[in-house]
């Protein structure tokens, strides 16, 4: 018996203790911005050009794309008067604005938490007449939902703030006349840090009631708090360029796992990082989806002598509508 073939060997008589994660995947704005993606097909067929990834994940990108959707960066990559349905990250008022000039008719998958913080921008910007607010955006640099957030009001009403030295150190024009707003896919802890700065700093700065990061957000940064210290290590599913799959990602480790990684698919599993593993967390961000973790599991079972506990904070009953097309 080779050396390789002695150690599947061991691994499949091995015990390893799983924990998975719940809530985890798909939350109900990537669930709808798919169906509305579907919907088109089925009422327009296919193509159906969709601007940006419909949500940050691969599989799900190639599933659509077998049914007749084509991804593109830009709206001058659409032909006219086709079909293109907006990301779930939503757009600049730019956009949409581009599309009715080209005659392109446009479907918009907005996650409706997403739209929401649109709204607030203005509100909040509108709410000071001629001395207009100005606006703090907690955010990533070049995410789409931070370009299209910002990209809802006037060139210079909004100013990012990407960390906490970045709150400690930006210096708007009028202290008094300020409002935050947030990403929805950000960490929790980190953007409550940054609150904290922003309100210590300018007393009369306004927010919404609560940080505008998601529920599916929060849910699954708590869930992985609670598995976290146990974990030699954990896995997140999720797609490099999701930004809540890579919070899940660093909140693992802060948390107390010994380390924790990002796997975007099976097959780019490497099998030596589970050696000598004894308990491994599972995640999924919220727009991976659940047939990713059930791949990775039926690949340990052929390895392994499974003890899988599945570890459920909160249950998850929010659904967006749709309306369809007919």
């Amino acid at each position: 018996m080779s050396d390789q073939s002695s150690k599947n060997s061991e691994n499949h008589m091995r015990e390893l203790k799983v924990l998975l994660a719940g809530p985890r995947g798909f939350c109900a704005g990537v669930d709808r911005a798919i169906r509305v993606v579907e919907e088109a097909l089925r009422c327009y067929g296919p193509p159906v050009y969709v601007r940006h990834e419909i949500v940050h994940n691969r599989t799900v990108v190639e599933n659509l794309e077998k049914k007749g959707a084509i991804f593109v960066e830009e709206l001058d990559e659409v032909p006219e008067d086709a079909h293109v349905v907006f990301s779930a990250h939503g757009v600049p008022k730019s956009v949409p604005l581009e599309a009715q000039r080209r005659n392109l008719l446009y479907l918009d998958a907005t996650c409706p938490l997403v739209s929401k913080v649109h709204r607030e921008a203005e509100r909040h910007y509108a709410k000071g007449g001629e001395n207009s607010r100005h606006i703090l955006m907690i955010g990533h640099a070049g995410h789409p939902e931070v370009v299209g957030t910002m990209g809802q009001l006037p060139s210079g009403a909004v100013t990012l703030i990407k960390d906490a030295e970045e709150a400690r150190t930006v210096q708007p024009k009028n202290p008094d006349l300020l409002a935050f707003i947030t990403q929805t896919t950000l960490s929790v802890d980190d953007t409550a840090e940054i609150v904290a700065i922003l309100r210590k700093r300018f007393p009369n700065i306004e927010g919404p009631k609560r940080e505008d990061i998601c529920y599916a957000t929060t849910n699954r940064q708590e869930a992985v708090k609670r598995i976290a210290r146990e974990c030699d290590l954990v896995l997140v599913i999720g797609a490099p360029n999701s930004s809540n799959s890579q919070r899940l990602r660093e909140v693992a480790e802060r948390s107390g796992a010994k380390r924790a990684i990002l796997l975007p698919k099976l097959q780019e599993m490497n099998w030596k990082d589970l050696d000598g593993i004894k308990v491994l967390g599972i995640t999924a961000g919220a727009s991976a989806p659940e047939s990713l973790v059930q791949e990775i599991l039926n690949a340990l079972f052929k390895r392994f002598t499974l003890n899988i506990e599945e570890r459920i904070v909160k249950k998850e009953h929010v659904t967006f509508s749709l309306h369809t097309l007919e």
